[in-house]
């Protein structure tokens, strides 16, 4: 017998129901042309078996027999298959299939062999997929609604890389334009209050307190010697010694917390190399754009936008616009298939234009994504909570991490879908107790390091047969087969960009280990009994701690 993938149970069972769905046809039992697709799912009832497929009720319209008919003549004809004890015909016409002790054996087996890199896979290989995500604007710190969407695209650059895909993380530093601007003309503002000049701060300025920490930092520097300069001189000098600290800074953070990025992409740049020249020329030169009240447009509405949009005022200026088209043309032409942008809550209305846009330079606009990272609420008590906001007129993503730490925020980002709003209840997230769901969790794994701490090296001899999976009852039977189904969870939390499905399973799983761990002893007199508990633990340990790994949170061995 071949050895199976656990991750491929579904497609053993697939292949084994077409077989005898066309065994069938041959009999002139089921007159089949062609099998639509089988679709096969974990029953809610665990009495129904492991898997099930609703394969007879599609069928019936083309066999013109009654479905549960049709279940019994397929399931008579199932070939021989070494992971499947019972098969039995239920309901409506469904196919239920009860999975063999045998399938336990081999699911261990395959977690032994991976240890912690259990369930990657190639189902993402040959895929260049670009991640650029946070990309706040340098003019200040970034804000929770940033910690959020670094987590989400961490993440799934993690899940994506576990599928076998070529990732790369990308932050776009929006250094050019009048948000730049405005921050020189408001740290010059702050420095010459700061020298004892009279100042007249600009109404559209910029008001953290991270502005005078800045403007005192020049001040150590370099005293009164920029007052030598003209103002615009000096704005600009302040613009690029302003955004260069705060982007130095945002990037300390983002390490701290975890994130790395492969390329810090600067806006500035595609107006030095002229790619947004060059961009505006060539949609000219399509005929994709035109003028009105001196302005120029791009004929959004062409490919599906709710209106055309600005590329240049009339008084010369170009849009941010113009400047996003230019970036994304670049990513493409760096040989990404994928491209995904992970935006924050106020973007939804972009998204079209700049599908939009893409759809007008010739590339596919499937091959664009948009994520939300969608608003965040911080709970204290139950109610909204507003922390001591030292550097600015907002919560910072430094603040929230100092409260609760890298380990909670991921997780607490990560548990929900990113385009859902969040509750984040900070003394949960702070908490040291089981109704954290990171803490209960982490502590699942820290109690089967615990466990082999104990063990002794006879007891740590033990070899995953059929003969251990005698050893295995009802209960630990359940715990395995929740992990058989960790590598598909992989897949399909990377495939629908969900990372909160694999916080839910890992909760799940640790629940599963808890309520066993509290009334069942792993090590005892009875050695077969205990190597096969060993077994089993050391297999969950293994896939907790790629889970974490995935997730960017740390796996502690002793809390």
């Amino acid at each position: 017998m071949d050895k199976i993938i656990t991750r491929k149970i579904k497609e053993n069972l697939r292949e084994t129901l077409v077989q005898a769905a066309f065994k069938s046809r041959d009999e002139g039992l089921l007159p089949l042309a062609e099998l639509p697709e089988i679709l096969l799912e974990v029953p809610k009832d665990k009495n129904n078996g492991n898997f099930a497929t609703n394969l007879a009720m599609v069928l019936t319209k083309t066999v013109k027999k009654p479905p549960r008919e049709i279940a019994q003549v397929i399931a008579d004809h199932l070939p021989a298959n070494p992971f499947i004890a019972e098969v039995k015909v239920a309901g409506a016409g469904f196919i239920n299939f009860y999975l063999s002790k045998e399938w336990l054996v081999e699911v261990l087996k395959s977690i032994m062999d991976a240890r912690d890199g259990f369930g990657d896979n190639q189902d993402l290989n040959g895929l260049k997929i670009q991640l650029e995500f946070v990309s706040a604007n340098p003019v200040g710190p970034m804000n929770v609604v940033n910690a959020r969407a670094a987590a989400l695209g961490d993440t799934l650059g993690r899940l994506f890389t576990a599928c076998g895909a070529q990732v790369q993380r990308e932050y776009y530093v929006n250094d050019y334009g009048v948000q730049v601007w405005t921050l020189g003309r408001s740290i010059d503002a702050r420095y010459r209050e700061l020298l004892g000049q009279p100042v007249e701060f600009p109404e559209d300025g910029y008001r953290g307190q991270y502005l005078y920490d800045i403007a005192r930092q020049l001040i150590n520097d370099q005293k009164d010697d920029y007052l030598k300069f003209t103002e615009e001189e000096r704005i600009q000098k302040f613009r690029d010694l302003g955004y260069q600290q705060i982007l130095a800074s945002q990037q300390t953070d983002l390490a701290n917390y975890g994130v790395n990025y492969d390329c810090w992409f600067s806006e500035r740049s595609l107006h030095q190399d002229g790619s947004v020249t060059q961009t505006l020329n060539d949609l000219k030169r399509k005929n994709l754009t035109y003028e009105q009240e001196g302005a120029l447009w791009l004929r959004t509405t062409d490919y599906g936008d709710d209106k055309d949009r600005v590329l240049q005022t009339a008084d010369g200026r170009t849009t941010y616009f113009i400047s996003d088209i230019a970036y994304h043309i670049d990513k493409f032409q760096r040989g990404f298939n994928l491209v995904i942008d992970i935006w924050g809550p106020d973007h939804h209305g972009y998204i079209p234009r700049m599908k939009a846009a893409m759809a007008a330079v010739g590339i596919d606009p499937g091959r664009l994504e948009v994520l939300i990272a969608q608003q965040i609420n911080l709970l204290k008590d139950g109610q909204p909570f507003k922390m001591s906001k030292r550097r600015g007129e907002f919560i910072t993503m430094n603040d929230l991490l100092e409260e609760v730490g890298n380990d909670a925020a991921r997780w607490f980002f990560l548990m929900r879908s990113p385009d859902s709003h969040l509750d984040f209840d900070l003394d949960l997230a702070k908490s040291q107790t089981n109704e954290n769901p990171v803490f209960y969790v982490q502590y699942a794994y820290a109690r089967i390091c615990s466990i082999f701490r104990q063990a002794n090296s006879e007891q740590l001899e033990f070899i995953c047969d059929a003969a251990m999976a005698g050893n295995w009852d009802s209960e630990e039977e359940a715990i395995l087969e929740k992990a058989a189904l960790f590598p598909e969870l992989i897949i399909e939390a990377a495939k629908r960009r969900e990372p909160h499905r694999l916080t839910g399973y890992l909760l799940e799983l640790a629940a599963l280990f808890h309520s066993y761990y509290n009334r069942r002893r792993f090590i005892s007199d009875e050695m077969e009994i205990t190597r096969a508990r060993l077994a089993m633990a050391r297999g969950l340990g293994y896939l907790f701690k790629h889970g974490l790994e995935l997730l960017g949170v740390s796996a502690p061995e002793r809390m």
